[in-house]
């Protein structure tokens, strides 16, 4: 199963955002993004790929030790940016990015530390995706609007492990469906600063 730990964002702060992302969808040359379907909306921590059933379980434990040795910490959407000229566009973080990046690099370890073949982030960057493109597009319009846009703060309390479901039926334009398959509570056994595992 492809597998990814991520940060999910509380309904009433996805429901702020998809204020902002219709008023994006209303400017010229929208229908050329394929948009983010907000059950989807989330925060990358590290992306694992496909895990067999039999790592899971290693996989599990050193995420939920990752999650214990963090505490919660606040968190906002906030402005926006494009990557690849276009070919996706973002809203980011405000808040601790200081303990969001410690909880990628746990999430990051967790997974190595399991024997997953985990990529190391150049420099970890929050971003929660909201429309992609197969060609390069102009999206300044939209980072424009996007920069304006600041969310709700809300304490993050939790980390998941998500399961990325690939469409299978073939439909043109059909998404990937996400589904968290476990969470655990930050900060439930105390705050040091060593890395999962």
């Amino acid at each position: 199963m492809r597998l990814f730990a991520a940060v999910l964002p509380p309904a009433d702060v996805t429901e702020e955002l998809a204020g902002a992302v219709a008023a994006l969808r209303r400017l010229p040359g929208a229908d050329r993004l394929r948009w983010t379907e907000r059950s989807n909306w989330h925060f990358t921590l590290a992306f694992y790929g496909e895990v067999g059933d039999g790592a899971v379980p290693d996989l599990a434990e050193r995420l939920g030790r990752a999650a214990r040795r963090t505490g919660p910490f606040p968190l906002a959407l906030r402005g926006g940016g494009q990557f690849g000229r276009g070919r996706a566009l973002w809203t980011g973080a405000g808040g601790d990015h200081r303990t969001l990046r410690l909880l990628a690099g746990r999430a990051e370890a967790a997974g190595r530390k399991a024997g997953l073949p985990v990529e190391e982030h150049r420099a970890y960057r929050p971003h929660l995706t909201l429309a992609r493109s197969r060609e390069e597009l102009d999206v300044r319009p939209y980072v424009e609007l996007l920069d304006a846009f600041a969310g709700r703060t809300w304490t993050v309390g939790g980390l998941a492990l998500v399961r990325s479901n690939l469409p299978r039926s073939g439909v043109p334009g059909e998404r990937p469906r996400y589904e968290a398959v476990a969470r655990w509570d930050l900060g439930a056994g105390g705050g040091g600063d060593g890395a999962a595992g």
